[in-house]
């Protein structure tokens, strides 16, 4: 069954609903288009006998589930879109076999999907034009017809079994966020798989004519404006509350404050409130958990040695740095949740418009970029909410230029070393900095890779004010959290793993495995072999090129890297402390006396390079290897391309 529907509809939550757990989602072939499948249990109806004879009705009796595709939105299947492009392909291919044209209504495949159309009551012209296309392609429709409570409060009343009878086809009532309505819904798959209808009143498509034919478009918007009369449904004259609330909401002057004041309550939950739980579930995992594992490991005669150190400091530790994200994930999943759910996001897309159109990007990023300066883990999550492929992965490229809290401790630790009485003046510089990578990035981007996306005005249905749902979103989250731990939890389980062999193993005589100095063990030595690289940007040493090694991991353990290679203890407060001091010596040796120089460039070249391995692995799960490494190189050469020509130009002023 091929679920259906314009953007905003109530199609990702009524598929939700309907399969709970049971699903998986993957991107569609040779595209970064993702496709969500599931099984449907609905109860077990009428019986086969009542319903027909026929084949198909006796399979849908004999099974327990259905199988159940979520297209992406879509208004038409006359693609702009590469998400259109993919669900007009798989209605065609579904209904027509592969490569093939959807025939006449008598001559299609017994084994047809079921198309259930999710039919917004609020929005409902514009699905009667999206069934007119799907209709011409398949006898076997259901309509499911969504937010008829908030079609009501504007004004809007659809009686679905007049709409039934107008379209020939079944229509039921549903509230996907309840669950109200999705019995009969299954009672209606099942008819119409067993004894298919067809659409009536279609415009008969000309055999000469392609389906985007304008004459055609013209045809279907004429029939859905036919329907909409039959049934009597037509807007109230007055003013609906959405109208009501987005004179306010949409008005720069008081729309711009409110949209601050929300990143600002995203910026505390990212950073403030999450801070703390994010702190005690590592600590949980690496105190009492770890504190288990070796009391149990030193019961199976294993603990001690360097096995116990692989597993406790090594696996164990990496679950606790993924186990540390998956707060802070779950919270900045159900606040975007609620603000989506709201339709606030729309409206902030809006107001964000003309700035964005500035660097050829819509209104629409604005969201995933401004939550990426809070962190990028969950902004790269947020792109979830962009209706195409190409937008998503255009904003995920961009999101690790955000510079988030993590990379603060670096700023603060050098700005406060090198310029003391303008740390707070060099930290703003970094943060302009990064809006500046943002934009320019955007702009260079959108000239090469992504010049297809469409420069057009924006164009997007304001979704009604409603009150979200806890208890799907909280499902919503959880899926999505869970997702991130199996995707992304993996990957950097594995390569903290790797890490800590590297640590471990030494390169000189006189330390044994697992017990070695960092700068004799494997991974000193790899800082050593790649510290040359950053001789042109003034600090080639050993100890400063393992933290960025290290930061490569997660920013927030640079510090922490620094202070181990130079044994000391890390700053506290405000004060550089003696590692300011290890340092400032170091890089007077490597920048040949322009020291502040050299730690600029540092700085830049922590903004601008790969965040952390979290986001890489959050990467690759929504974009896939190519995208991911191939934006990670583009990371790194950005970042020491400007972190050199920093210092090189500096240190001829200095």
């Amino acid at each position: 069954m091929l679920l259906v529907g314009t953007p905003n509809s109530g199609k990702s939550t009524l598929f939700n609903r309907l399969t709970g757990a049971r699903q998986t989602t993957r991107n569609a072939p040779g595209t970064t288009v993702e496709l969500a499948r599931g099984t449907w249990r609905p109860g077990p109806g009428r019986s086969a006998e009542e319903r027909g004879s026929q084949e198909t009705a006796v399979a849908l009796a004999a099974s327990s589930t259905l199988a159940i595709v979520d297209l992406p939105g879509a208004y038409s299947l006359t693609p702009v879109s590469p998400d259109e492009a993919v669900t007009a392909a798989e209605i065609a291919r579904s209904t027509a076999g592969t490569g093939g044209a959807a025939g006449t209504a008598g001559t299609r495949r017994t084994d047809d999907a079921v198309c259930l159309l999710v039919a917004n009551a609020a929005e409902l012209h514009s699905a009667l034009f999206l069934l007119g296309q799907v209709g011409a392609l398949t006898d076997r429709v259901v309509v499911a017809l969504t937010m008829t409570d908030v079609a009501t409060v504007d004004g809007l009343v659809v009686d679905p079994d007049r709409l039934a009878d107008r379209l020939g086809v079944p229509v039921v009532e549903v509230d996907p966020r309840t669950g109200h309505g999705t019995d009969d819904l299954a009672e209606a798959v099942r008819t119409v798989a067993a004894n298919p209808r067809a659409v009536v009143g279609l415009p008969a498509p000309a055999d000469d004519r392609p389906a985007g034919d304008l004459d055609r478009i013209d045809a279907l918007l004429g029939w859905a404006d036919d329907v909409v009369e039959a049934i009597d449904a037509h807007h109230s004259p007055t003013r609906s509350r959405a109208d009501r609330i987005d004179r306010w909401l949409l008005n720069p002057w008081v729309g711009l404050p409110v949209f601050v004041l929300t990143l600002w309550a995203l910026f505390q939950l990212a950073t403030w409130a999450a801070a703390p739980i994010m702190g005690a579930a590592e600590a949980l995992v690496t105190g009492p958990v770890a504190g288990v594992v070796s009391w149990a490991l030193a019961g199976l005669g294993l603990g001690g040695g360097w096995f116990e150190g692989l597993v406790v400091d090594g696996v164990v530790a990496g679950v606790g740095v993924v186990v540390a994200f998956a707060p802070l994930m779950a919270m900045m999943f159900l606040a975007i949740g609620l603000l989506e759910d709201s339709g606030y996001v729309a409206r902030v897309a809006v107001l964000a418009d003309r700035l964005m159109r500035s660097v050829g990007l819509d209104g629409r990023v604005i969201m995933p970029l401004i939550v990426g300066f809070g962190c990028n883990l969950p902004a790269l999550a947020a792109t979830k909410t962009l209706p195409h492929a190409r937008q998503r992965l255009l904003t995920g490229l961009l999101v690790p230029y955000a510079s988030c809290p993590a990379r603060l401790t670096v700023y603060v630790l050098l700005a406060g070393t090198f310029f003391p009485r303008h740390t707070g003046l060099v930290v703003l510089a970094m943060y302009v900095l990064s809006v500046l990578l943002v934009l320019g990035g955007a702009f260079a981007l959108r000239g090469t890779l992504f010049r297809d996306l469409d420069r057009e005005p924006l164009a997007l249905v304001l979704p009604a004010y409603h009150v979200p749902r806890l208890g799907p979103l909280l499902a919503t989250t959880g899926r999505r959290v869970l997702a991130f731990l199996r995707g992304a939890g993996t990957i950097i389980v594995a390569v903290l793993v790797a890490v800590w062999l590297l640590l471990a193993i030494p390169v000189t005589a006189g330390h044994t495995f697992g017990e070695v100095p960092v700068h004799d063990s494997a991974y000193g030595r790899l800082t050593d072999q790649v510290a040359p690289v950053f001789a042109p940007a003034g600090y080639g040493d050993w100890r400063t090129t393992s933290a960025l090694v290290t930061g490569f991991v997660a920013k927030e353990v640079a510090v922490g890297a620094l202070a181990q290679a130079y044994a000391v203890d890390e700053p506290t407060g405000s004060s550089p402390g003696e590692l300011g001091e290890q340092l400032r010596t170091t890089l007077d040796e490597t920048s040949g006396g322009h020291a502040s120089a050299a730690a600029l460039a540092f700085m830049v070249f922590v903004l601008a390079y790969t965040p952390c391995l979290a986001t890489v692995a959050e990467q690759k799960r929504l974009f896939g290897w190519r995208w991911t490494l191939g934006a990670v190189a583009a990371q790194l050469t950005v970042a020491w391309v400007l972190s050199v020509a920093t210092f090189q130009l500096l240190r001829l002023v200095w």
